[in-house]
């Protein structure tokens, strides 16, 4: 009778010291519910391809852009004259961080833009996208300037850049644009080091606008979401290893 009453017990207390491990599944899953879901970068141009891009204000891509060595790389030779060659993603963005590569030619000029609006009523995606300025910083005559709004990195006669850490032209640079409407911020960051903050709306943007050449463009930085877009400004400029992820 004792040995049954024990094995009673004893079944008993283990079933209680088991209960409470059943609810922690269920207490995980609330942790893991409640936890910020960080989103994963995705490729913009996969190195082999156009796909996911086209020529601004044309259904199809430009013929002066080619890959060559998994870049994206505008050749200025194969420019029709007179014609625009800025290329733009076929998906539009609102909030995200941008990171990519270029290279830029001696005395080259060019430019990463967002917030890009296609239509008949605009001509180049600067009318609507502010740009991040693409700059050979050693000899374009816009790198010399005082306050210099043109320099590489620079939010583009709005912002100058805290710094030059640009490399030359030649050699490869790194830039990580990030826009956040929900914080009203954005920033850039050139070669790692964070050169330029910004507003994205408010008094202080305003003014930051009215202060520049955009002051009286209606269609200017007026759009929340648009597209991504590079700039053809007739010098030779590669981009590679482009990615977004969206916030």
């Amino acid at each position: 009778m004792r040995k049954i009453l024990f094995i009673a017990l004893l079944s008993l207390t283990t079933a209680c010291n088991q209960n409470p491990k059943k609810k922690a599944p269920a207490a995980d899953a609330a942790k893991a519910e409640a936890a910020p879901v960080e989103k994963h970068w995705e490729n913009l141009f996969d190195g082999v391809s156009f796909k996911g891009w086209h020529q601004f204000n044309k259904s199809e891509m430009s013929s002066a852009w080619i890959i060559q060595d998994g870049a994206m790389v505008f050749d200025p030779a194969k420019k029709e004259k007179g014609s625009n060659h800025d290329i733009v993603t076929d998906r539009e963005f609102t909030n995200f961080e941008l990171s990519l590569e270029w290279n830029i030619a001696e005395v080259g000029n060019s430019g990463i833009f967002w917030g890009v609006k296609e239509g008949e009523n605009f001509n180049k995606p600067y009318e609507t996208g502010p740009e991040i300025q693409v700059l050979d910083n050693e000899r374009h005559p816009d790198s010399f300037k005082n306050p210099n709004y043109h320099q590489a990195g620079a939010l583009y006669d709005i912002v100058q850049p805290s710094q030059n850490v640009c490399k030359p032209a030649g050699e490869w640079n790194h830039t990580v644009v990030s826009i956040d409407y929900n914080a009203n911020l954005g920033s850039v960051k050139l070669n790692g080091v964070e050169i330029v903050t910004f507003p994205l709306s408010g008094p202080e943007w305003d003014t930051l606008v009215a202060n520049s050449k955009f002051a009286d463009w209606e269609n200017f930085a007026k759009y929340k979401t648009g597209k991504i877009g590079l700039q053809d400004h007739g010098d030779g400029v590669s981009y590679r290893n482009i990615k977004i992820r969206e916030l």
